[in-house]
Parts: C-alpha cells; sequence; structure tokens
C-alpha cells in the first residue's frame, strides 16, 4: 500500500483517474509543479480537502468550549490543551510532507459561521464561570461572613457560622443511627452544613436568612462578573483592531483609487458615446444640391440671381 502511494504520488499522471478523471485534461499547473483535481485511486492517499475542512474546525471549537466552559473547575484544561495542539500541528505538518498531496491555496474573507460560534462560547463561558465560582466555591461566603457577621474584621468563626444545628430526637422512628460511636455520652445535638433555623427556634429547621443573604450575594456576583469581563473584552476589542492602521490606510487608498479609475472611464465612455452620437447624426443629415435647397441651411437666406436685361422689348 506504501509503495503503490508513493509511486502514485511520484507519478501521478500514470495513475487512470487521477490526473484526468473525466478525460477533459483538467489538470493545474503552479511553481513548476503540478496537480491532479480527481480523486486519487489509491485510498491510502489521503487528500487535502479530508484532513483539513468543516471536521477540524468542529474538533477546534469543542476543544475550545470545554477549556474555556469549565476552566473554573480544572484549571489545567489550558496547559493540556495547549500540548495536545503542540503535538498535533507536528504530526499535521509530517502528514503535510509525507502523506497528502500538494494542498491548494483558497482566497477566504475570514472562518466564515465559525467565527460567531466562537463568539458565543466565549460569552456563554463567562456565564458558566460565573456561576461556577459563585455556587461551588466558599468565596463568596467567606466574603458575606467577613463584612457582615465577623465581629473583629477577620474569618475567626466562619465554619460555626455555616454549620446548623439539628436535635437528635427530632430523628423520625428507624433514621436514627444506632451506633453511638463510641463517644462515651449521648449525643443529643449534631451539626451540618447549610444555612438552617436552630431546633429551639420557632420555625426550626427552615431556612435562615442567612441562606438568602447569600444565595442574593452569589447572583450579584454573576451579574457583576458577567458585566466586568463582557466591558474587559469589549475594551480590548476597541483597543485593538481587527485590521491594522496602516492597513487599513492602505485599504481606503485602494478604494480612492478605484473610484478615481471608475469614474475616469466613465466619463471617457460618455465621451466615446457623445463622439459616435454626432458622427451618426452626420451620417443621417441628406447632402446639398441645387433641387433641394431646404437642406441647406446656408442658401435659406441667400437671396436669388438677378439677371439684367440691357435692350430692346423681348
Amino acid at each position: 500500500m506504501l509503495d503503490a502511494a508513493s509511486k502514485a504520488r511520484e507519478a501521478p499522471e500514470a495513475a487512470p483517474g487521477w490526473d484526468d478523471p473525466q478525460g477533459e485534461g483538467r489538470r493545474g499547473r503552479g511553481e513548476g509543479l503540478s496537480w491532479a483535481v480527481g480523486p486519487h485511486p489509491d485510498p491510502g492517499v489521503l487528500m487535502q480537502g479530508e484532513v483539513w475542512g468543516s471536521g477540524r474546525f468542529s474538533h477546534a471549537v469543542i476543544q475550545f468550549g470545554f477549556v474555556t466552559l469549565f476552566v473554573a473547575s480544572f484549571p489545567l484544561a489550558p496547559l493540556f490543551a495547549l500540548l495536545n495542539n503542540i503535538i498535533e500541528i507536528r504530526l499535521d505538518a509530517k502528514k503535510f510532507v509525507t502523506e497528502l498531496r500538494r494542498p491548494v491555496a483558497v482566497r477566504a474573507k475570514d472562518i466564515g459561521i465559525w467565527y460567531n460560534i466562537l463568539r458565543g462560547i466565549g460569552k456563554l463561558a463567562v456565564i458558566i464561570n460565573a456561576f461556577v465560582i459563585s455556587f461551588t466555591s466558599d468565596f463568596i461566603p467567606r466574603l458575606v461572613y467577613l463584612y457582615m457577621y465577623s465581629k473583629n474584621g477577620t474569618m475567626h468563626g466562619f465554619v460555626n457560622h455555616t454549620l446548623s444545628s439539628f436535635n437528635v430526637s427530632d430523628f423520625q422512628n428507624g433514621t436514627a443511627p444506632n451506633d453511638p460511636l463510641d463517644l462515651g455520652y449521648e449525643v443529643q445535638i449534631c451539626r451540618y452544613k447549610d444555612y438552617r433555623e436552630p431546633p429551639w427556634s420557632e420555625n426550626k429547621y427552615d431556612i435562615s436568612k442567612d441562606f438568602w443573604a447569600v444565595l442574593a450575594a452569589r447572583l450579584a456576583f454573576v451579574i457583576v462578573f458577567q458585566n466586568l469581563v463582557m466591558f474587559m473584552s469589549d475594551f480590548v476589542d476597541w483597543v485593538i483592531p481587527d485590521i491594522p492602521k496602516d492597513i487599513s490606510q492602505q485599504i481606503h487608498k485602494e478604494k480612492v483609487l478605484m473610484v478615481e479609475l471608475f469614474m475616469r472611464e466613465e466619463q471617457d465612455k460618455q465621451q466615446l458615446l457623445e463622439t459616435w452620437m454626432e458622427k451618426e447624426r452626420q451620417k443621417d443629415e441628406p447632402p446639398c444640391n441645387h433641387h433641394n435647397t431646404k437642406a441647406c441651411p446656408d442658401s435659406l437666406g441667400s437671396p436669388a440671381p438677378s439677371h439684367a436685361y440691357h435692350g430692346g422689348v423681348l
């Protein structure tokens, strides 16, 4: 298989259906080498379009989505993605050199719909990471305790603040633990992590006001984080333009020159049209003679010649 592929790459014109699959002699040349348009007869030789296309874009977008959407949960994801891309680039380079036909360059304005997809993933990643940071960590509860409940401005007593109390006598029948854990004394109050009213409260085990305060702080953090990141993104996008200033100026100059060229061509066409219409008008006018005096504008105002008579009676 490899020998056949190497022979086909060395002499593609010897393989039927490779150089001219439809008998039309479709063949391109560039830089002294030829490239064929038809399919390769050997399935072992990959085509350029089979490697670089929508499939590769979708793989890159999926990787970008996983890295950005869940980077707060796994901060090492960008590092592993970088290592994967470095290895993949070198492998693709080897494929282009040894396994693929020479790719045909095609001009493109941008990456098309993939830009909007990447932009949407980026905006969604900001919201998801804001919720991950806010609801899966103690970052917000610590801030709430520090600025609202701490008596001395420190985190001392934070763990006790996040734990609720439960009276073991409130266990339903059959749900109490049988093992007393060999503590040597009877346990009456248990502690668990939640914001609930204590058993000695009127509304015992209901959600406490601390829970709603922490929830409001978490939602406020999501809103502030999202808008702050979006503002920074738009600011960086405004500071760093997509097209450099010198290139944009050159493009503007080219557009001005193109407009001037089009105007000049239109003026030349207009002058040529006027010249042609003048010649056609002159061709349609009849020639001047003594039988048709109306066609000669110079003879309309000239008086008729007078013949003087000098002699007797006629």
